[in-house]
Order: structure tokens, then sequence, then C-alpha cells
């Protein structure tokens, strides 16, 4: 019943209205605020108050400006990086290695016979300074089908606006009506520059040169097209058995104190190195942690990478490719691995950094790339997301739906083959507009996204001669009998890599970002610029929001009053006429009953019944009824 009564008050005071106008709700305002400068305006003389009223918009102004600069540096969620220094045991870090040649030339030879003759005729007739000298007459005749789908070419450029462009195995070129012939200029003569001839299909029109300054560059560019096109047909099992195995590779492992061997290494297919093996990846078994920093606790390898069975036009650097990464991480080699050189004894110092970004709306990063719009291929390999992984894949994922197959060099998505020149002719000049296309670039930059937590390892590399010339002669003695029971020696020191690798210091380094600007940073600033400029505070905003509502109910009661006013205008334009009084009413029922007593009486059985309106007999009652229904507001009319 009290709710009854409450809510009936409130909705009297709201027809009510609050029974001041604007101006009247200006002067209260300014009379009572606890903000400096209105009070001024109503209290002072004329002079006073123009001067305080500007003083009080140009501070009003000046301080709605600064709100607008805090609120927007607030919504660019800046971070601030904190360096951190901390000193626990650490993991030691997956450990990859891999032998910089991909396979054993002698057991892809027969793969690479054709190629490696072409190859070999070409350079010939570059070199050669004179035709007959060469030695191709006596050798068998050249399949030049391999040629003709990817040829290098000769272009000579001395007129820059007409550049004359000769091929290699077509001995007699025209240019000018001037006959040149190949094989009488050389290349180091600068007369030519060598290219790579990528068309859309064999015979097309449709074609790009890849010019290189150096020979060598462009003969190693060449024969990697070639060769990747053959490789990509042989099945995975079997590239891998053309590879260097295992046990052939590392000769010793010793972690800490513990021997090792080589299966204490995950083996897996890498398209630029072939196999390679992994320590501590963290797959199978929990990832192991170092006792002690120094040398004497870190891991140490001996590796064969067997030089003497290298690609000669595949591999032109000698060594090994190692790369130090997170467990369950792939290793990126071409990206973030280094080479450790044949016929010495490579130290590795390793120091932590652990990278903490934050996350949405501070930056753009992902805890796992699940939130990531590009397939991962490299999750076939269970391992965690990252940034390379998603460019690669990316630019895979364009591949085959431009070119419609895959570079050799990454993985596959279902249902899709690698790239070869049978099987896709134009794949080569597909690909190399791919790679040189930015706006395909940037659309893989731009939907991958940096890991949120990571964590890098910064080397510090040293190197000396091993072994030493005073103990090569046992240590190799006693590293071929190991490998192969041989008395004989069956190692060099082009062949042999040591490593060492270990923690420097137990000291990590922690990079994180935090907030620049946080809530209460941005309620602080508010209230600081308000204060200072007009003396405020949070009650006086709450002041000024009250007479905002109270400006907004005086317009609502405005309104509806000006509708009611028309409403009774267009009323009174329809009935012209004033409504009867009470007086008129009572005697119009009066003169009716009086009319019915004339007309006389009926028979009781045959009496019509009153008709609707028609007043009793009783008079008195006649003039109390209608009065008690027309309401209170009557009585003086009647009188």
């Amino acid at each position: 019943m009290n709710l009854k009564k409450y809510f009936v008050r409130a909705l009297h005071r709201l027809q009510k209205g609050p029974g001041y106008t604007y101006k009247e709700l200006l002067v209260w305002y300014c009379d009572n605020t606890n903000t400096h400068g209105p009070k001024r305006i109503i209290k002072e003389g004329p002079k006073k108050k123009l001067i305080w009223f500007f003083l009080t918009l140009l501070f009003a102004s000046l301080v709605f400006w600064q709100w607008g600069i805090l609120i927007n540096t607030y919504l660019s969620y800046n971070v601030t990086s904190t360096l951190s220094i901390g000193f626990k045991t650490m993991k030691f870090p997956a450990v990859t290695v891999c032998n910089a040649n991909p396979f054993k030339y002698s057991e892809v030879k027969h793969l690479l016979k054709e190629l490696d003759r072409l190859i070999e005729a070409a350079l010939e007739r570059i070199l050669q300074p004179a035709p007959g000298n060469s030695s191709e007459n006596a050798s068998p005749p050249l399949d030049l089908r391999l040629w003709h789908q990817i040829p290098l070419v000769l272009i000579d450029e001395h007129d820059k606006d007409n550049p004359v462009i000769l091929d290699i195995f077509e001995s007699n070129q025209t240019a000018g009506g001037n006959q040149t012939t190949v094989g009488n200029q050389t290349v180091a003569e600068k007369k030519y520059k060598l290219a790579v001839k990528l068309c859309s299909h064999q015979g097309s029109d449709n074609c790009t040169y890849r010019n290189f300054t150096s020979a060598a560059q462009a003969v190693t560019e060449w024969y990697i097209l070639q060769s990747t096109s053959i490789l990509s047909k042989v099945p995975l099992q079997e590239r891998i058995r053309m590879g260097y195995q295992a046990e052939d590779m590392i000769l010793a492992c010793l972690y800490g104190a513990e021997p090792c061997n080589y299966k204490n290494f995950t083996q897996i297919y890498h398209p630029d190195h072939g196999n390679c093996y992994i320590f501590n990846w963290g797959m199978d078994e929990e990832a192991l942690n170092s006792s002690n920093p120094g040398a004497e606790f870190g891991l140490k390898l001996i590796l064969d990478i067997s030089q003497q069975d290298y690609i000669p036009y595949l591999s032109s650097a000698a060594g090994a490719r190692l790369m130090l990464h997170q467990q369950k991480s792939f290793p990126f080699l071409k990206d973030q691995g280094i080479y450790a050189m044949a016929g010495t004894e490579t130290s590795i110092g390793v120091l932590v950094d652990e990278l903490e970004r934050m996350g949405y709306p501070y930056s753009d990063c992902t805890n796992n790339g699940s939130d990531v719009p590009v397939k991962n291929l490299y999750s076939q390999y269970n391992t965690s997301y990252s940034i390379q992984a998603c460019l690669r894949s990316c630019f895979q994922n364009h591949m085959t739906e431009i070119c419609g197959c895959g570079h050799y060099m990454f993985p596959l998505p279902e249902g899709v083959n690698y790239c070869n020149n049978e099987d896709n002719p134009g794949w080569a000049y597909c690909y190399s507009s791919l790679r040189s296309s930015i706006t395909h670039r940037q659309i893989c930059i731009d939907s991958c996204k940096e890991t949120c937590n990571d964590t890098q390892y910064k080397m510090t590399i040293s190197m000396a001669d091993w072994p030493s010339e005073a103990s090569e002669d046992w240590i190799f003695h006693i590293l071929s009998y190991e490998r192969d029971m041989s008395t004989n020696v069956t190692l060099d020191r082009n062949g042999i890599i040591k490593l060492n690798i270990y923690f420097q210091e137990y000291n990590y380094r922690t990079i994180s970002e935090s907030a620049a600007t946080t809530i209460v940073w941005l309620l602080s600033s508010l209230g600081g610029q308000f204060g200072f400029w007009m003396g405020g505070s949070v009650l006086c905003l709450i002041e000024f929001g009250e007479i905002i509502i109270d400006s907004l109910w005086i317009t609502v009661i405005n309104v509806i009053s000006w509708c009611k006013g028309l409403k009774q205008k267009r009323a009174q334009a329809r009935y012209p006429d004033a409504p009867p009084t009470v007086s008129e009413l009572v005697e119009a029922h009066t003169n009716l009953g009086f009319q019915h007593e004339d007309a006389g009486a009926l028979p009781r059985d045959e009496a019509l019944p009153p008709e609707p309106g028609t007043p009793p007999p009783n008079y008195d009652s006649l003039r109390v009824q209608p009065l008690d229904v027309l309401g209170p507001d009557s009585d003086a009319e009647t009188e």
C-alpha cells in the first residue's frame, strides 16, 4: 500500500514538473555549483560579468580539449617495455643440426645425371674463349628438354634500349645484321649478363628474366630450380634414405657428464638440408635442464659432414647448419640457423631472452595461433605456432591456389602435389611472380601474428682449428675406428666438426610489456585537468548532470503542454458553441416531464417504459443526482 502511494505521488510530481524556467534553473546552478567561475557571473557587475563569462567559457573549452587528448591517448593502447633480470635453473634449448648438403651425391647422381651434363656443357660454352676448345663433340648428345623448360640465357646490354638475348645452346645469333657467336665471348669480359628465363609455358612470349651480377649466382639458382622439379617427384622415404643418416653423421655426443649418441636425437626431413637431427626436442620425453652454466655442463658433439660426397652445383657452402630453439617448435634453419665450419671447434655460449607481449587491444599477437586465419601446414609435425610457420603456410596456400601446385620447400595442403616441369610447365614463372609480388606478401604479413610469449637465444660464437696438427693423427685414427671399425684413417679435416653448446650464465632477461595508460591514469588525468582549469571535482560533474536532467525535463513538460494546447485548439475549431450549463440541463429535463403528464397516463398494462435519460418523478433528487455526476466544479454555476 505504501508503495502504491509512493508511485501515485511520483506520478503527480512528474505531471507537475520542476516548476521553474530555464533562466531560473541556470541562475540556481550558477549560485549553488562548486565550480569556480559561474558564481561570479551572476554576482558581479556588468563588466565583470562579461569578463568572468569569457574566462569560464575559455577554461571550459581548454578542459574539454585536454580531455579529448587524454581519452585519445588512452584509446591508442600504448605499451611500455620493462627489462628485468632473473636467475634460475633453465631448460636446455632444443638443438637442431643438419648437413649443409641435403643429399649424398652418390645416392642422387642417377637422378641428376642429365642435369649435371647440361650445366657442364653450358659452363663450357659460357667460359670457353674459343669454340674449337670445347669437349662437347666427344660426349653423347645432350637431352635439351630440361634446358628448354627453364633455360639460361645471355643478355647483351650494350644497347640499353634494345638488349640482345642469346641462347647458350644456339651458337649463332644475329642482332642488327651482325653475326654474334656466343662461344667467342666470355661472361668474364663483361660482354654479357647471365639470366634465368622463366615463361608461363614453353614457347610462350609471356616471359620474365631473372638477372644476376655473377654467373655463379645464376648457375646456382638455375640448378636449384631444376633439381627442385626432379626431386619433388621422389617419394619422401626415398629422399630420407638418400640423405645423411644419424649414425654416420653424429660420431660422438656428451651432455654434461652423461654420454649420449645418435639415438638421443629426433630425425626430421627438412627440404633445404635433408635429414636433420634434433636434440632435446621434448616431443617424447621431458626437456633436459642444465645443471650449471659453463662449457663443462653443455652439449658436446663431433660431426662428420662427408664433404667429399657433396653435390657440386647445389651446395656451394660446406659445413653443418645448426639452430637453437624452443622445445616443440619447428626449426627454420634458413632464417635463424648458423653455420659451423669444417675443421674447427665451434663454441657457442647461450644467453636467454624471454619476451612477454600484451595481447589485444595493446598488440595483435596470438597465444597459440588459433585466431590466425591461415591454416598452419606445419601442424603435421605437432609443433607450436610461430610466425615463420604462418608466413610459409600462407605463401604455400597462395601458390596452390594460383599455380595449381605446391612448392617443394614447404609442406603441402591435402589433395595437392608438388610442382614439376612435366605436370606444371609454368610453375617456375608462377613461383617467381608470386615471390616478387608485394601484394601477396603484404596479405600474408597482415594475416599472420607474432606470438605473445617467445624465448630467444642469444649466441656468442668462437672458433678454433680442430684438431691441431699435433693431435690430428691419433684423433682421426680413433674416430675412424669407432665409426666403421677401420684401422685406416677414413676421416680428414675437411669433414670433421666439433661443437660445444652451453649456457654462459644462468642470468636470464625478461622483456615484458605493460599498459602505458590505465583507467586509473585516465581518471586521475581527467580530474587533474578539470581541477586545474575549473577548480572542479566529481561532485561538480554530478551537479552539471543534474542541471542537464532538469533542462531536459522542462523541455519535455513544455512539449507536452504545447501538444495539449494544440489539441484543445483543434477541438474548439470542431465545436464552436459553448457547452450547456447545469441549470439548462435541469430545466430541459423538467420540461420533458411536464410534456409526458399533459399527454395523459396510459393504462398500467399498456404503460410504456421510460425512455433512456428520462428523469424520475422525484424532482428533489433530480437536482442532486446530475450534480454528483458532473463533479464539484459545477457548484458555483448552480448557485
